[in-house]
């Protein structure tokens, strides 16, 4: 695509819609917005817009439409697939202060917020009222509530609660030639034509600029229970994940982490907290919650049983909100923790959760056969693992040149399982060349004309997806 760069012109329009300041093309906010936390990627956009309401966006983007102006709606930067890189430069739509809750409907467990609320902040909100939003990412902190839309956001709770598709009633757009439309309806339920909420969910901000959410809310749990599972075999850890849930139990988090992320994120954060026996390979963080403590610990005491079937070390019960507080902080630093240790590329895959066993074994296979390092965690309850690929001492024609080899014959594999490449970081930018090893070109022109027909002019995040 040829693009348009941007002009003095085109900076004087955008400055008569926003107030002053909210235009910004100073080298600290070019910089801020030219990467995200994936890997080191840098790309700078030519200036930084801010708007504060739905109809600035329309405004905005119906001119850059007509002038064939690329512009990247970016959240808080946190994505791990370069989704908000703007790697044609152009215009950075910076939602930051689109960070209003809106509306916390108590009678209808509804919460409307716009997109730059932190996604922390909302489910705090919302839990004064006795409410409860599950969806919890590991960067819940800091990311925006508008990029969980735009990836599909799941976390540790997916297993029990689902990923944000699963929240979301209905989304206000702005569609790239300025027009604004709701995708959907209030209503638990909805059979009214195409469902366009669920295709812009996940569409990484390709297909429209979502402005305004609308979820559901669920009654919040009061109690919950947490235990620390060490394994002697990581194969065996994976293997105890289906066979909890073949024995009736559905826990609310359900947590591998292989011995090397526990030892590299417990040196970053500096703490020794979990002391492991020398056999153990890999653990499981076992959540369980909900508002009958005594009916929580017969649930355990059923999983313990599963267990027994394992060869495991001592189980560490978390007693205090302290120990909770500790192996929930070891578990959200990993991917954190990872990246510090090494230059990296993270994977993020998803299987079928009997096949976890044969993942674990395939990425094994691929360390000695290409020559990397990993460190992998994830969210095994849902079948979704995190691979972390490190170049520690690989030399750098064989990052460039052969660790991509090693990358599609892992996702090649994935798919054979039944698993797909990305379970919640979404494709994006750094993905993108690895679609066509799990699709055949008819899903792939299906998506492209879908794409086609959203933004004719292919100015919203291009270079993402495909």
């Amino acid at each position: 695509m040829n693009y348009s760069e941007i002009s003095s012109e085109d900076l004087e329009f955008f400055i008569s819609i926003l107030e002053p300041g909210r235009l910004l093309t100073d080298e600290e906010n070019l910089l801020r917005c030219a990467s995200d936390k994936t890997e080191d990627f840098v790309f700078k956009p030519a200036a930084v817009a801010q708007p504060v309401s739905t109809e600035e966006v329309s405004q905005i983007l119906r001119y850059c439409h007509q002038k064939k102006i690329p512009v990247v709606p970016r959240g808080a930067g946190t994505g791990l697939s370069g989704g908000a890189l703007p790697v044609f430069g152009g215009l950075v739509l910076d939602m930051q202060k689109m960070n209003n809750i809106l509306d916390i409907d108590i009678k209808n467990f509804q919460v409307t917020t716009e997109p730059g609320v932190i996604t922390e902040e909302l489910m705090n909100a919302v839990r004064e009222k006795g409410l409860f939003y599950p969806v919890d990412p590991a960067s819940k902190g800091s990311c925006f509530i508008g990029g969980n839309i735009a990836k599909n956001s799941g976390g540790a709770r997916a297993v029990k609660y689902g990923v944000v598709k699963d929240q979301v009633l209905n989304l206000e757009i702005v569609l790239p030639n300025g027009e604004v439309i709701w995708t959907g309806a209030n209503t638990l339920k909805n059979a009214t034509g195409y469902n366009l909420t669920q295709l812009i969910i996940g569409s990484e901000g390709t297909l429209a600029v979502v402005t305004k959410i609308v979820l559901k809310l669920l009654t919040a749990p009061t109690k919950d229970l947490l235990v620390f599972v060490p394994f002697q075999s990581a194969e065996e850890a994976c293997e105890a994940v289906h066979k909890i849930f073949m024995a009736g139990y559905t826990p609310s988090a359900l947590e591998f982490m292989e011995r090397k992320a526990i030892d590299i994120s417990q040196q970053y954060i500096g703490q020794d907290f979990l002391k492991l026996e020398e056999e153990t390979e890999a653990a499981l963080l076992i959540e369980v919650d909900g508002t009958e403590e005594e009916f929580l610990f017969k649930k355990l005491e059923g999983i313990f049983e599963v267990l027994k079937g394992f060869k495991t070390g001592e189980i560490l019960f978390a007693d205090q909100d302290l120990h909770k507080e500790k192996l929930w902080k070891i578990r959200t630093v990993m991917g954190e923790a990872a990246k510090t240790s090494s230059i990296y590329k993270e994977e993020d895959t998803v299987v079928p959760r009997a096949k976890l066993p044969s993942l674990i074994r395939k990425v094994k296979e691929l360390e000695k056969k290409f020559g990397f390092d990993s460190v992998i965690y994830g969210h095994a309850g849902d079948g979704n693992l995190h691979i972390n690929i490190l170049k520690n001492e690989m030399s750098d024609e064989k990052w460039k040149n052969i660790l991509p080899l090693a990358i599609e014959e892992l996702f090649k594999y994935t798919h054979s399982l039944g698993g797909t490449i990305s379970g919640e970081h979404g494709i994006g930018y750094v993905q993108k060349e690895y679609m066509k090893s799990i699709f055949p070109q008819t899903h792939l022109d299906l998506q492209k004309q879908i794409k086609k027909t959203f933004d004719p002019n292919h100015i919203l995040n291009p270079g993402k997806i495909f």
